[in-house]
């Protein structure tokens, strides 16, 4: 069989405002949604191409957006797939678990499934702060410049379950019309983002200066300076009275190491007694396509409203598809004197073999803090 055939992401025949449909994709924000589609590929199938063999492991996921895909298990039973029924991965876990080919014309979005794990749990942990902060009164003239900072690909690199930590580290700096931040030719040691006020961005052209941009409130610049020496390519200089935040570069670096959670394996689940709840904490659409028998859901783009059902007194147990949106929620409810864990390897829960154990039609509410039936 042949390949499928590839474009790039921004091909004309695929309307990618269609994933703000697909699930998870619906839950991340505008921005970390831009930077993910940048890696973007779309694939055509024609009617016997084959996408993968059972086994393969490419580290990409695979949305179908029209078509029809066959999917053949280890016994030779068939699956089959629709584009317009199904705004979920085609069969996500790795090792491939399906041989999937296309028994008509298709299309099929793929993206790097590390990276969209990664902005998505980023996403959810700001939408979590976010919420945070607009409970604060005090706080209601940050919430905008916060979240433009949380929304900048320069803080993508941080583990998400540091974004209460960035304000922290971040410095005001009071700035006048004509004052230089950067000097073109200078080693740069910390980054700045421009809470109020404008700038001009210039470089040296031999003897004149040469405009190459003017940079408002919402923008972070100099952060070349946190991932290498290099000398600073142009000059940044004030053309307003203003305020920068800024972040030097060894507080960025301290920044990159994520703290520790608690972590428990699978055995845990056998285990359980009547005073711990597993908690999914993924989206409700994740949550009803397939869960861990009596868990309730608590997503984490939603952790800031829903905490308050958890109890102190109970322990808790939660687990996402990865690993990583179980983490987050993990640390930020600690932080919050709630007694949970991570669960370790979650992606068992979801490969083939598990799929018989895993509830869809029931699902569980919180109440006094413990997993009821829901309605």
């Amino acid at each position: 069989m042949s390949n499928p055939t590839v474009f790039a992401a921004a091909h004309p025949s695929i309307d990618l405002a269609q994933t703000r449909s697909l699930i998870p994709l619906k839950y991340m924000s505008q921005a970390h949604l831009d930077v993910l589609l940048e890696n973007a590929q779309v694939h055509y199938l024609y009617p016997g191409q084959i996408l993968w063999r059972r086994g393969a492991m490419d580290g990409r996921c695979y949305f179908l957006l029209f078509g029809e895909l066959q999917l053949e298990g280890s016994e030779g039973e068939l699956h089959f797939m629709k584009g317009r029924d199904t705004a979920r991965p085609v069969a996500p876990c790795e090792p491939r678990e399906y041989s999937v080919s296309a028994s008509s014309d298709c299309a099929l979005l793929s993206l790097d499934a590390e990276q969209m794990d990664k902005l998505l749990c980023w996403s959810q942990a700001a939408d979590y702060l976010h919420t945070v902060i607009a409970r604060q009164p005090d706080m209601d003239e940050d919430v905008d410049w916060m979240m433009q900072v949380l929304h900048s690909n320069l803080f993508f690199k941080v583990p998400p379950i540091n974004v209460k930590k960035i304000f922290k580290h971040m410095q005001v700096r009071l700035v006048e019309p004509g004052e230089r931040i950067i000097r073109e030719g200078e080693v740069g040691d910390q980054c700045y983002f421009i809470k109020e006020g404008n700038a001009e961005v210039t470089r040296k052209r031999g003897e004149s200066t040469e405009h190459l941009a003017s940079i408002k409130a919402g923008r972070c610049f100099g952060e070349d300076a946190l991932v290498n020496e290099a000398p600073r390519n142009a000059s940044v200089t004030m053309t307003s009275k203003g305020v920068l935040m800024c972040l030097p570069k060894q507080d960025f670096y301290r920044l990159l190491k994520a703290p520790d959670v608690p972590w428990v394996t699978p055995q845990a689940l056998t285990d359980l007694d009547a005073d711990t709840v597993v908690v999914d904490v993924r989206s409700e659409e994740e949550y009803s396509a397939g869960h861990y028998p009596g868990a309730v859901n608590v997503p984490l783009h939603l952790l800031a409203i829903k905490a308050r059902l958890l109890q102190p007194g109970v322990h808790y147990i939660s687990y996402c598809d990865t690993g990583r949106r179980a983490e987050a929620a993990t640390h930020f409810l600690r932080e919050q004197g709630i007694r949970v864990k991570a669960l370790l390897g979650s992606k068992q829960l979801f490969a083939r073999s598990a799929q018989p154990a895993l509830e869809v039609d029931a699902n569980y509410v919180l109440r006094d803090g413990r997993a009821v039936p829901g309605h």
